[in-house]
């Protein structure tokens, strides 16, 4: 296992039971007050996607926002927020998915891709992958293309990697 999984597995505290029976919460908050540790992610992700033709990063809410928007300023893009339903002033796409557990909705601004916009989502986790896909959804009903996706952690027995297939999926600690 490379130094950087290993290090950013050991920082990640896990809380069993939350939100609910069963799950094993990946909770980053431990990994995140380690700024040396933070900037290596960061630097990973932005070693991976440099060079890549994107114009803006989609940092789903709200531990993408903590990943995505210093990625998006050190590649020079934008940074578009999916927040949940009823979070955004302006007009919004909007939709709903299933979690692992329970139903959710994500929403964008209307006006936050452009068609034609090279688009790369990320968030901290890729669980079931529900979340990401309802992300791709919304880039690509605004007229974006989904160029990948990039994550800190993936629980690789949750199979989210099957709701992105056909698409570039990037994950620095995997959990099995």
């Amino acid at each position: 296992m490379a130094k950087l999984e290993t290090d950013v597995k050991r920082a990640i505290r896990t809380i069993p039971d939350y939100p609910k029976r069963g799950i094993p919460f990946k909770d980053l908050t431990t990994l995140w007050r380690n700024g040396r540790l933070t900037r290596r992610v960061t630097d990973a992700l932005l070693k991976r996607w440099k060079g890549v033709k994107l114009d803006k990063i989609v940092g789903i809410e709200a531990r993408g926002f903590i990943v995505g928007a210093p990625l998006a300023d050190r590649l020079g893009i934008g940074f578009v927020p999916a927040r949940k339903v009823g979070k955004l002033p302006a007009t919004k796409v909007s939709v709903n998915y299933e979690l692992e557990y329970g139903r959710q909705g994500l929403e964008m601004h209307s006006d936050s891709v452009s068609k034609g916009d090279r688009v790369l989502v990320v968030d901290d986790l890729l669980a079931t992958g529900g979340t990401s896909k309802a992300a791709a959804t919304l880039v690509e009903r605004l007229g974006g293309k989904v160029v990948g996706f990039a994550f800190v952690t993936e629980l690789r027995s949750l199979k989210g990697r099957r709701k992105l297939a056909g698409y570039e999926v990037y994950s620095i600690a995997k959990y099995d």
